[in-house]
Protein backbone atom coordinates (compact mmCIF):
# COMPACT_ATOMS: atom_id res chain seq x y z
CA UNK A 1 0.00 0.00 0.00
CA UNK A 2 3.18 2.39 0.65
CA UNK A 3 4.26 1.81 -2.53
CA UNK A 4 1.14 2.65 -4.65
CA UNK A 5 1.13 5.95 -2.06
CA UNK A 6 4.24 6.37 -3.57
CA UNK A 7 3.49 5.63 -6.86
CA UNK A 8 0.72 8.20 -6.98
CA UNK A 9 2.56 10.71 -4.65
CA UNK A 10 4.84 10.92 -7.92
CA UNK A 11 2.98 10.55 -10.53
CA UNK A 12 0.16 13.58 -9.21
CA UNK A 13 1.93 15.62 -6.52
CA UNK A 14 3.04 18.81 -6.79
CA UNK A 15 1.81 20.20 -10.22
CA UNK A 16 -0.01 23.60 -9.57
CA UNK A 17 -3.57 24.55 -9.35
CA UNK A 18 -4.32 25.65 -12.72
CA UNK A 19 -3.17 22.50 -13.89
CA UNK A 20 -5.82 20.97 -12.23
CA UNK A 21 -8.28 22.95 -13.79
CA UNK A 22 -7.17 22.56 -17.40
CA UNK A 23 -7.29 18.94 -16.82
CA UNK A 24 -10.69 19.15 -15.38
CA UNK A 25 -11.68 20.63 -18.45
CA UNK A 26 -10.07 18.31 -20.43
CA UNK A 27 -11.68 15.32 -18.77
CA UNK A 28 -15.27 17.14 -19.07
CA UNK A 29 -14.72 17.89 -22.86
CA UNK A 30 -13.42 14.23 -23.70
CA UNK A 31 -16.43 13.25 -22.27
CA UNK A 32 -18.78 14.06 -24.63
CA UNK A 33 -16.73 14.39 -27.69
CA UNK A 34 -19.28 11.95 -29.63
CA UNK A 35 -19.18 13.81 -32.60
CA UNK A 36 -15.70 13.27 -34.41
CA UNK A 37 -15.55 10.05 -33.35
CA UNK A 38 -18.53 8.73 -35.31
CA UNK A 39 -18.78 11.61 -37.91
CA UNK A 40 -17.68 8.92 -40.85
CA UNK A 41 -20.66 6.32 -39.82
CA UNK A 42 -23.04 9.21 -39.50
CA UNK A 43 -22.20 10.84 -42.73
CA UNK A 44 -22.15 7.14 -44.93
CA UNK A 45 -25.11 5.49 -42.88
CA UNK A 46 -27.61 7.87 -41.25
CA UNK A 47 -27.07 10.74 -44.15
CA UNK A 48 -26.33 8.23 -47.55
CA UNK A 49 -22.69 10.11 -48.36
CA UNK A 50 -20.29 8.13 -50.08
CA UNK A 51 -17.19 7.47 -48.76
CA UNK A 52 -15.63 9.90 -50.81
CA UNK A 53 -17.93 12.32 -49.74
CA UNK A 54 -17.70 11.66 -46.12
CA UNK A 55 -13.39 11.97 -46.66
CA UNK A 56 -13.71 15.19 -48.13
CA UNK A 57 -16.70 16.16 -45.66
CA UNK A 58 -14.25 15.47 -42.59
CA UNK A 59 -10.65 16.63 -44.74
CA UNK A 60 -12.95 20.26 -44.76
CA UNK A 61 -12.92 19.92 -40.82
CA UNK A 62 -9.20 19.58 -41.12
CA UNK A 63 -8.83 22.54 -43.02
CA UNK A 64 -10.85 24.69 -40.81
CA UNK A 65 -8.46 23.32 -38.00
CA UNK A 66 -5.62 23.90 -39.91
CA UNK A 67 -7.23 27.94 -40.42
CA UNK A 68 -7.58 27.73 -36.73
CA UNK A 69 -4.47 26.55 -35.47
CA UNK A 70 -2.65 29.05 -37.38
CA UNK A 71 -5.16 32.11 -36.03
CA UNK A 72 -5.39 30.67 -32.58
CA UNK A 73 -1.57 30.75 -32.43
CA UNK A 74 -1.05 34.03 -33.15
CA UNK A 75 -3.78 35.11 -30.87
CA UNK A 76 -2.44 33.01 -28.19
CA UNK A 77 0.47 35.36 -27.94
CA UNK A 78 -0.62 38.05 -28.63
CA UNK A 79 -3.95 38.76 -27.61
CA UNK A 80 -3.52 35.69 -24.59
CA UNK A 81 -4.44 31.93 -23.72
CA UNK A 82 -7.33 32.86 -21.80
CA UNK A 83 -9.29 34.97 -24.29
CA UNK A 84 -8.56 32.68 -27.26
CA UNK A 85 -9.75 29.10 -25.41
CA UNK A 86 -13.10 31.36 -24.56
CA UNK A 87 -13.78 32.68 -27.65
CA UNK A 88 -12.74 29.20 -29.24
CA UNK A 89 -14.38 27.12 -26.89
CA UNK A 90 -17.74 29.56 -27.75
CA UNK A 91 -17.94 29.11 -30.88
CA UNK A 92 -17.13 25.60 -31.37
CA UNK A 93 -20.36 24.80 -29.28
CA UNK A 94 -22.46 27.13 -31.40
CA UNK A 95 -20.84 25.46 -34.38
CA UNK A 96 -21.81 21.52 -32.94
CA UNK A 97 -25.43 22.51 -32.97
CA UNK A 98 -25.54 24.16 -36.57
CA UNK A 99 -23.57 20.81 -37.99
CA UNK A 100 -26.08 18.62 -36.37
CA UNK A 101 -28.74 20.77 -37.76
CA UNK A 102 -27.42 21.18 -41.40
CA UNK A 103 -28.93 18.87 -44.19
CA UNK A 104 -27.30 19.32 -47.76
CA UNK A 105 -23.93 18.19 -48.20
CA UNK A 106 -22.70 21.63 -48.91
CA UNK A 107 -24.49 22.91 -45.17
CA UNK A 108 -22.66 19.62 -43.53
CA UNK A 109 -19.70 20.90 -45.34
CA UNK A 110 -19.52 24.54 -44.17
CA UNK A 111 -20.46 23.06 -40.81
CA UNK A 112 -17.49 21.11 -40.26
CA UNK A 113 -15.02 23.73 -41.84
CA UNK A 114 -16.20 26.15 -39.26
CA UNK A 115 -16.42 23.94 -36.22
CA UNK A 116 -12.94 22.46 -37.30
CA UNK A 117 -11.74 26.14 -36.95
CA UNK A 118 -12.83 26.81 -33.90
CA UNK A 119 -12.51 23.76 -31.57
CA UNK A 120 -8.40 23.68 -33.19
CA UNK A 121 -7.92 27.52 -32.42
CA UNK A 122 -8.22 26.31 -28.83
CA UNK A 123 -5.37 23.55 -29.08
CA UNK A 124 -1.89 26.22 -29.16
CA UNK A 125 -3.66 28.13 -26.36
CA UNK A 126 -4.43 25.51 -23.97
CA UNK A 127 -0.60 23.99 -24.83
CA UNK A 128 0.81 27.50 -24.64
CA UNK A 129 -0.56 27.69 -20.98
CA UNK A 130 0.50 24.05 -20.09
CA UNK A 131 3.77 24.85 -20.80
CA UNK A 132 3.65 28.55 -19.13
CA UNK A 133 1.79 26.68 -15.43
CA UNK A 134 4.12 23.42 -14.98
CA UNK A 135 7.88 23.73 -14.82
CA UNK A 136 10.10 21.71 -17.38
CA UNK A 137 10.75 18.93 -14.66
CA UNK A 138 7.18 18.21 -13.99
CA UNK A 139 6.55 18.23 -17.86
CA UNK A 140 6.07 14.65 -18.80
CA UNK A 141 3.92 13.41 -16.03
CA UNK A 142 1.90 16.51 -16.05
CA UNK A 143 1.38 15.50 -20.14
CA UNK A 144 0.78 12.26 -18.88
CA UNK A 145 -1.77 12.89 -16.63
CA UNK A 146 -3.52 15.26 -19.17
CA UNK A 147 -3.51 12.60 -22.06
CA UNK A 148 -4.83 9.98 -19.60
CA UNK A 149 -7.89 12.79 -19.00
CA UNK A 150 -8.53 12.65 -22.74
CA UNK A 151 -8.43 9.18 -23.05
CA UNK A 152 -10.72 8.55 -19.86
CA UNK A 153 -12.95 10.57 -21.66
CA UNK A 154 -12.37 9.03 -24.80
CA UNK A 155 -13.22 5.75 -23.78
CA UNK A 156 -16.35 6.80 -22.44
CA UNK A 157 -17.59 8.97 -24.52
CA UNK A 158 -16.94 6.37 -27.15
CA UNK A 159 -19.21 3.24 -25.77
CA UNK A 160 -21.81 6.12 -24.50
CA UNK A 161 -22.53 7.44 -28.37
CA UNK A 162 -22.40 3.79 -29.79
CA UNK A 163 -25.27 3.54 -27.61
CA UNK A 164 -26.97 7.31 -27.82
CA UNK A 165 -26.77 7.10 -31.69
CA UNK A 166 -29.14 4.50 -31.58
CA UNK A 167 -31.14 7.27 -29.83
CA UNK A 168 -30.90 9.64 -32.61
CA UNK A 169 -27.47 11.37 -33.69
CA UNK A 170 -28.47 14.40 -32.88
CA UNK A 171 -28.32 13.60 -29.33
CA UNK A 172 -24.58 13.54 -30.20
CA UNK A 173 -24.11 16.60 -31.21
CA UNK A 174 -26.31 18.12 -28.35
CA UNK A 175 -24.17 16.40 -25.65
CA UNK A 176 -20.61 17.18 -27.08
CA UNK A 177 -21.36 21.11 -27.43
CA UNK A 178 -23.10 20.79 -23.78
CA UNK A 179 -19.53 20.22 -22.59
CA UNK A 180 -17.43 22.33 -24.88
CA UNK A 181 -19.66 25.01 -22.71
CA UNK A 182 -19.20 23.54 -19.72
CA UNK A 183 -15.17 23.63 -20.24
CA UNK A 184 -15.76 27.19 -21.30
CA UNK A 185 -17.17 27.98 -18.03
CA UNK A 186 -14.41 26.57 -15.92
CA UNK A 187 -11.72 28.62 -17.89
CA UNK A 188 -13.64 31.55 -17.73
CA UNK A 189 -14.21 30.77 -13.62
CA UNK A 190 -11.26 29.43 -12.30
CA UNK A 191 -8.13 30.23 -15.03
CA UNK A 192 -6.53 33.44 -14.80
CA UNK A 193 -4.34 34.62 -17.75
CA UNK A 194 -1.02 32.91 -17.72
CA UNK A 195 1.11 34.57 -20.23
CA UNK A 196 4.32 35.76 -19.43
CA UNK A 197 5.99 39.13 -19.44
CA UNK A 198 8.65 38.07 -21.47
CA UNK A 199 6.13 36.63 -23.87
CA UNK A 200 4.11 40.14 -24.06
CA UNK A 201 4.37 42.88 -26.43
CA UNK A 202 7.45 45.36 -25.62
CA UNK A 203 4.20 48.18 -25.47
CA UNK A 204 0.44 48.51 -25.96
CA UNK A 205 -0.13 47.74 -30.09
CA UNK A 206 3.72 46.65 -30.59
CA UNK A 207 3.78 43.57 -32.84
CA UNK A 208 4.84 40.63 -30.92
CA UNK A 209 7.71 39.47 -31.40
CA UNK A 210 8.81 40.70 -35.24
CA UNK A 211 10.08 38.38 -37.38
CA UNK A 212 7.79 35.30 -36.15
CA UNK A 213 6.79 33.62 -39.10
CA UNK A 214 10.46 34.40 -40.56
CA UNK A 215 11.94 32.74 -37.45
CA UNK A 216 9.99 29.85 -37.92
CA UNK A 217 10.47 29.16 -41.32
CA UNK A 218 14.50 28.78 -41.08
CA UNK A 219 13.86 26.35 -38.10
CA UNK A 220 14.57 23.26 -39.87
CA UNK A 221 15.31 21.18 -37.18
CA UNK A 222 11.49 22.14 -35.63
CA UNK A 223 9.88 22.05 -39.28
CA UNK A 224 11.67 18.74 -39.71
CA UNK A 225 9.99 17.56 -36.71
CA UNK A 226 6.29 18.86 -37.69
CA UNK A 227 6.69 17.07 -41.15
CA UNK A 228 7.44 13.52 -39.03
CA UNK A 229 4.53 14.47 -37.07
CA UNK A 230 2.52 14.94 -40.17
CA UNK A 231 3.12 11.62 -41.55
CA UNK A 232 2.48 10.04 -38.23
CA UNK A 233 -0.87 11.76 -38.03
CA UNK A 234 -1.79 10.82 -41.79
CA UNK A 235 -1.65 7.11 -40.46
CA UNK A 236 -3.16 7.85 -36.85
CA UNK A 237 -6.20 9.40 -38.17
CA UNK A 238 -7.84 6.24 -39.99
CA UNK A 239 -8.61 5.26 -36.98
CA UNK A 240 -11.60 7.98 -37.47
CA UNK A 241 -12.08 7.62 -40.94
CA UNK A 242 -11.44 4.79 -42.72
CA UNK A 243 -11.36 2.32 -39.83
CA UNK A 244 -15.10 2.62 -39.00
CA UNK A 245 -15.82 2.05 -42.47
CA UNK A 246 -13.78 -0.85 -43.01
CA UNK A 247 -15.60 -2.38 -40.12
CA UNK A 248 -19.13 -1.57 -41.44
CA UNK A 249 -17.91 -3.71 -44.70
CA UNK A 250 -16.77 -6.42 -42.22
CA UNK A 251 -20.77 -6.33 -41.21
CA UNK A 252 -20.24 -4.85 -37.61
CA UNK A 253 -22.44 -2.13 -36.33
CA UNK A 254 -21.48 1.52 -35.03
CA UNK A 255 -21.90 0.42 -31.41
CA UNK A 256 -19.41 -2.13 -32.07
CA UNK A 257 -16.97 0.24 -33.83
CA UNK A 258 -17.60 2.47 -30.59
CA UNK A 259 -16.73 -0.76 -27.82
CA UNK A 260 -13.44 -1.39 -30.22
CA UNK A 261 -12.03 1.95 -30.58
CA UNK A 262 -13.03 2.67 -26.71
CA UNK A 263 -10.24 -0.24 -26.18
CA UNK A 264 -7.52 2.69 -27.31
CA UNK A 265 -8.50 4.68 -24.50
CA UNK A 266 -9.23 1.86 -21.75
CA UNK A 267 -5.66 0.97 -22.49
CA UNK A 268 -4.17 4.47 -21.97
CA UNK A 269 -6.51 4.91 -18.81
CA UNK A 270 -5.27 1.48 -16.92
CA UNK A 271 -1.17 1.81 -18.37
CA UNK A 272 -0.25 5.75 -19.37
CA UNK A 273 0.49 6.87 -16.15
CA UNK A 274 3.14 4.37 -16.08
CA UNK A 275 4.98 5.24 -19.02
CA UNK A 276 6.69 8.53 -17.51
CA UNK A 277 8.98 6.19 -15.56
CA UNK A 278 9.24 3.88 -18.14
CA UNK A 279 10.93 5.99 -20.48
CA UNK A 280 11.92 8.49 -18.32
CA UNK A 281 15.74 8.63 -18.73
CA UNK A 282 15.82 6.73 -22.06
CA UNK A 283 16.58 8.31 -25.75
CA UNK A 284 13.72 10.19 -27.28
CA UNK A 285 14.73 9.47 -30.62
CA UNK A 286 14.78 5.84 -29.64
CA UNK A 287 11.26 6.03 -28.00
CA UNK A 288 9.81 8.00 -31.15
CA UNK A 289 11.71 5.25 -33.57
CA UNK A 290 9.97 2.58 -31.45
CA UNK A 291 6.40 4.35 -31.16
CA UNK A 292 6.88 4.96 -35.14
CA UNK A 293 7.22 1.19 -35.60
CA UNK A 294 4.64 0.05 -33.42
CA UNK A 295 2.26 1.78 -34.63
CA UNK A 296 2.92 0.70 -38.23
CA UNK A 297 2.37 -2.92 -37.29
CA UNK A 298 -0.92 -1.90 -35.77
CA UNK A 299 -1.77 -0.87 -38.65
CA UNK A 300 -0.97 -3.20 -41.22
CA UNK A 301 -2.52 -5.61 -39.35
CA UNK A 302 -5.99 -3.86 -40.00
CA UNK A 303 -5.66 -4.71 -43.39
CA UNK A 304 -6.11 -9.03 -42.15
CA UNK A 305 -8.62 -8.03 -39.59
CA UNK A 306 -12.29 -9.63 -40.62
CA UNK A 307 -13.49 -9.72 -37.01
CA UNK A 308 -14.85 -7.43 -33.83
CA UNK A 309 -11.63 -9.32 -31.76
CA UNK A 310 -9.17 -8.95 -34.69
CA UNK A 311 -10.07 -5.00 -34.72
CA UNK A 312 -9.60 -4.69 -31.26
CA UNK A 313 -6.00 -6.93 -31.19
CA UNK A 314 -5.12 -4.33 -33.79
CA UNK A 315 -6.34 -1.18 -31.69
CA UNK A 316 -4.57 -2.16 -28.49
CA UNK A 317 -1.37 -2.66 -30.87
CA UNK A 318 -1.12 1.06 -32.52
CA UNK A 319 -2.63 2.01 -29.02
CA UNK A 320 1.47 0.68 -27.76
CA UNK A 321 2.50 3.30 -30.18
CA UNK A 322 0.32 6.03 -29.08
CA UNK A 323 1.29 5.67 -25.58
CA UNK A 324 5.19 5.75 -26.18
CA UNK A 325 4.49 8.50 -28.84
CA UNK A 326 2.72 11.37 -26.84
CA UNK A 327 4.71 12.35 -23.75
CA UNK A 328 7.54 12.00 -25.99
CA UNK A 329 6.54 14.49 -28.41
CA UNK A 330 5.00 16.41 -25.70
CA UNK A 331 8.14 17.41 -24.10
CA UNK A 332 10.64 18.01 -27.22
CA UNK A 333 7.98 20.41 -28.87
CA UNK A 334 7.63 22.32 -25.39
CA UNK A 335 11.83 22.52 -25.56
CA UNK A 336 11.72 23.66 -29.13
CA UNK A 337 9.59 26.09 -28.25
CA UNK A 338 11.18 29.43 -27.85
CA UNK A 339 9.66 31.14 -24.95
CA UNK A 340 8.48 34.34 -26.70
CA UNK A 341 7.17 32.32 -29.97
CA UNK A 342 5.46 29.70 -27.66
CA UNK A 343 2.21 30.19 -29.18
CA UNK A 344 3.18 30.17 -32.98
CA UNK A 345 5.08 27.21 -32.50
CA UNK A 346 2.34 25.41 -30.77
CA UNK A 347 -0.01 26.57 -33.35
CA UNK A 348 2.69 25.39 -36.30
CA UNK A 349 2.95 21.84 -34.65
CA UNK A 350 -1.04 21.70 -34.27
CA UNK A 351 -0.94 22.48 -38.11
CA UNK A 352 0.48 19.15 -38.80
CA UNK A 353 -2.52 17.16 -37.31
CA UNK A 354 -5.10 19.83 -38.86
CA UNK A 355 -2.90 19.48 -42.49
CA UNK A 356 -3.04 15.79 -41.78
CA UNK A 357 -6.43 16.13 -40.75
CA UNK A 358 -7.97 17.41 -43.88
CA UNK A 359 -5.54 14.91 -46.09
CA UNK A 360 -5.91 11.64 -44.20
CA UNK A 361 -9.44 11.05 -44.76
CA UNK A 362 -9.52 12.15 -48.52
CA UNK A 363 -6.38 10.16 -49.28
CA UNK A 364 -7.35 7.21 -47.22
CA UNK A 365 -10.69 7.08 -49.17
CA UNK A 366 -9.02 7.20 -52.49
CA UNK A 367 -6.72 5.05 -51.84
CA UNK A 368 -9.20 2.81 -50.53
CA UNK A 369 -11.36 2.61 -53.39
CA UNK A 370 -9.08 2.42 -55.87
CA UNK A 371 -6.24 0.25 -54.75
CA UNK A 372 -8.08 -1.54 -52.29
CA UNK A 373 -8.31 -2.22 -48.26
CA UNK A 374 -5.22 -4.18 -48.14
CA UNK A 375 -3.11 -1.59 -49.84
CA UNK A 376 -4.06 1.05 -47.51
CA UNK A 377 -3.55 -0.31 -44.40
CA UNK A 378 -0.42 -1.82 -45.50
CA UNK A 379 0.96 1.75 -46.81
CA UNK A 380 0.17 2.56 -43.16
CA UNK A 381 3.02 0.18 -42.11
CA UNK A 382 5.26 0.78 -44.35
CA UNK A 383 5.27 4.64 -43.57
CA UNK A 384 5.57 3.39 -39.75
CA UNK A 385 8.52 1.76 -40.81
CA UNK A 386 10.06 4.81 -42.62
CA UNK A 387 9.61 7.26 -39.87
CA UNK A 388 10.89 4.59 -37.25
CA UNK A 389 14.49 5.27 -39.30
CA UNK A 390 13.90 9.19 -39.52
CA UNK A 391 13.69 9.76 -35.71
CA UNK A 392 16.53 7.90 -35.46
CA UNK A 393 18.59 9.94 -37.86
CA UNK A 394 16.89 13.76 -36.71
CA UNK A 395 17.15 12.90 -33.21
CA UNK A 396 20.96 14.59 -32.03
CA UNK A 397 20.05 17.43 -34.05
CA UNK A 398 16.62 17.95 -31.86
CA UNK A 399 17.96 17.34 -28.17
CA UNK A 400 21.09 19.71 -29.30
CA UNK A 401 18.27 22.26 -30.57
CA UNK A 402 16.61 21.36 -27.26
CA UNK A 403 19.95 21.83 -24.85
CA UNK A 404 20.78 25.09 -26.45
CA UNK A 405 17.03 26.45 -25.84
CA UNK A 406 17.12 25.03 -22.45
CA UNK A 407 17.94 28.38 -20.55
CA UNK A 408 15.93 30.33 -22.18
CA UNK A 409 12.70 28.27 -21.25
CA UNK A 410 13.57 29.15 -17.46
CA UNK A 411 10.18 29.91 -15.38
CA UNK A 412 9.84 33.98 -15.03
CA UNK A 413 7.02 35.51 -13.21
CA UNK A 414 3.54 35.36 -15.26
CA UNK A 415 2.29 38.88 -15.87
CA UNK A 416 -0.76 38.47 -13.09
CA UNK A 417 1.30 37.81 -10.42
CA UNK A 418 3.46 41.07 -11.04
CA UNK A 419 -0.09 43.23 -10.77
CA UNK A 420 -1.08 41.43 -7.33
CA UNK A 421 -0.65 42.67 -3.65
CA UNK A 422 2.35 40.85 -2.11
CA UNK A 423 0.39 38.16 -0.20
CA UNK A 424 -1.56 37.24 -3.30
CA UNK A 425 1.36 37.38 -5.29
CA UNK A 426 3.16 35.27 -3.07
CA UNK A 427 0.66 32.43 -3.41
CA UNK A 428 -0.01 33.07 -7.11
CA UNK A 429 3.83 32.07 -7.55
CA UNK A 430 3.73 28.96 -5.50
CA UNK A 431 0.62 27.77 -7.64
CA UNK A 432 1.96 29.24 -11.35
CA UNK A 433 5.40 28.01 -11.69
CA UNK A 434 7.42 28.62 -13.96
CA UNK A 435 3.22 22.08 -23.04
CA UNK A 436 1.40 20.93 -26.07
CA UNK A 437 -0.65 18.58 -24.86
CA UNK A 438 0.08 16.33 -27.72
CA UNK A 439 -2.31 15.99 -30.26
CA UNK A 440 -3.00 13.28 -29.75
CA UNK A 441 -6.41 11.80 -29.95
CA UNK A 442 -7.36 14.91 -31.77
CA UNK A 443 -11.10 15.57 -31.29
Amino acid sequence: MRTVRSWFRDTTGGLPRTFWYLWTGTLINRLGSFVLVFLAIYLTQERGFSPTQAGLVLGLWGVGGAVGTTVGGTLTDRWGRRPTLLTAHLGAATMMLALGFARPLWAVATGALLLGMFAEAARPAFGAMMIDVVPEKDRLRAFSLNYWAINLGFACAAVLAGFAAQAGYLLLFMVDAATTVVTALIIFTRVKETRRASAAPARPGAVAPAGALRTIATDRVFLGFVVLNLFGALVFLQHISMLPIAMGDSGLSAATYGSVIALNGVLIVVGQLFVPRLIRGRSRSHVLALASLVMGVGFGLTAFADAAWFYGLTVLIWTLGEMLNSPSNATLIAELSPDRLRGRYQGVFSLSWQIAGAVAPILGGLVRERAGNTELWLGCAAIGALMAVAHLVSGPARERRAAKLRPATQPVTPVTAIRQPAPQAAEAAATAPAEPVAAHTPS
